[in-house]
């Protein structure tokens, strides 16, 4: 332990209070405090797009910590934004006016949702990244609306599949190629994409939005092709921004969310960040990255409280392999690593039909990524040996035994 005293802990999400729980199992015994902008304690936001939007869940099941807070012996500020850091004197200012003092610091302040450009303030235009977010539109879904999701990465793929197991007449709209086309290429994005069209989605891509329609109330988006789709209803779902303006004249460095080192150390001595909000330097790829994905959150936490503890010089690189998950209809999808439009892609087929299939990620004879559909204990392998730096023929080997 490095003589800390009094540990503040920004953003009550996974990684926040992971990073609580992770503290107080290194036996840190001194002052801790939670801060979170939301009123709620924190709870699993992966089920917002699918149960949650489908009634199958309410806020109880969705509880990241089912046993007593007291036990943390934690400060809760919840309903309360930071607004700003004075990283000198060790201070928060949260939007209260109350000042939290600290001599040790995670951030984790997570991501907010991106707006388009031009966006209106239109009734019935909804976005999906709190639990208020996901309650106020699976009662709107309930209404039984023509439904245009704006966004065909995991949420609004999540959202267009959850509303269309609704019954709901659903269209999905992208600017790519295809759906998930960054994340997993456009390979895989055209089987997703007919996944979609089967179950009654109807799915335009390499389209972008001009402008909407309506004037109290959202009633069409018009393309950039010069087609309209009427809706009632519209969700967007383009992806998120790190939460980092709060930072502005702090001194810790931002890039593309909070700066890092490989350690997940900012600048700032006594300052450690980890979840969506973090950029840090991946010796295992040798790359920077910022990877806004649940597993890596909980590992995130785990490695910058044990940076925060360390004494001088003994913390160590975070080398991960990342990994996700996204349930649409009735496929799993499961991937690990960090792949590339440029990479090579084989895929393997392990049934009759193109819902049951591994798709793996080299570049340069090393596998750098693995995705899989319904394949749930090949990509646990998979992760592996990308983390030892293995080669297409050993992944070829496990795909295929």
């Amino acid at each position: 332990m490095n003589g800390l005293k009094r540990i503040a802990v920004v953003g009550a999400s996974l990684a926040g209070l992971r990073s609580v729980e992770f503290i107080r199992r290194a036996k840190f015994d001194g002052e801790l405090v939670l801060i979170g902008e939301e009123k709620h304690r924190p709870y699993d936001r992966p089920p917002l797009s699918k149960e949650v939007l489908r009634g199958e869940a309410d806020e109880d099941r969705l509880a990241l910590r089912r046993k007593s807070y007291e036990e943390l012996c934690v400060e809760l500020r919840l309903g309360q934004r930071a607004q700003s850091l004075d990283a000198g004197a060790g201070e928060v200012l949260l939007q209260s006016g109350e000042v939290v003092s600290y001599d040790g610091l995670v951030i984790a302040t997570g991501g907010e949702v991106r707006a388009l450009p031009n966006q209106p303030s239109l009734e019935g235009i909804h976005v999906l990244r709190t639990l208020d977010d996901a309650l106020a539109l699976r009662a709107a879904l309930e209404t039984k609306p023509r439904v245009a999701v704006i966004g065909a990465g995991f949420i609004g793929a999540e959202v267009a599949a959850s509303a269309r197991q609704l019954g709901l007449e659903v269209t999905m709209i992208e600017a790519l190629e295809t759906p998930l086309a960054q994340s997993l290429g456009t390979r895989l994005g055209r089987i997703l994409q007919e996944v979609h069209e089967r179950h009654g989605v109807k799915v335009l891509c390499g389209r972008r939005v001009e402008r909407f329609g309506g004037e109290c109330r959202a009633e069409s988006v018009w393309l950039d092709d010069g087609s309209k789709v009427d809706c009632d209803l519209i969700v967007i779902g383009i992806g998120v921004s790190p939460s980092v303006s709060w930072l502005g004249g702090s001194g810790i460095e931002v890039e593309d969310g909070v700066r890092c080192d490989e350690t997940l150390a900012t600048n700032i001595p006594g300052v450690v960040a980890a979840g969506d909000v973090a950029s840090w330097y991946n010796p295992l790829f040798e790359e920077r990255m910022r990877v806004e994905h649940w597993t890596n959150a909980v590992e995130q936490a785990r490695h910058a409280v044990s940076t925060l503890l360390a004494a001088p010089g003994e913390a160590k690189p975070f080398e991960s392999v990342p990994m996700f998950w996204s349930d649409q209809f009735d496929i799993k999808i499961q991937g690990a690593g960090r792949p590339k439009p440029g990479d090579e892609l084989t895929i393997v087929r392990r049934g009759p039909d193109e819902e049951k299939l591994i798709a793996i990620y080299s570049r340069a004879g090393r596998v750098v990524g693995a995705v899989a559909l319904n394949q749930p204990p090949k990509l646990v392998q998979l992760r592996m040996l990308i983390g030892k730096r293995g080669g297409l023929d050993d992944a070829l080997k496990i795909v295929e035994s």
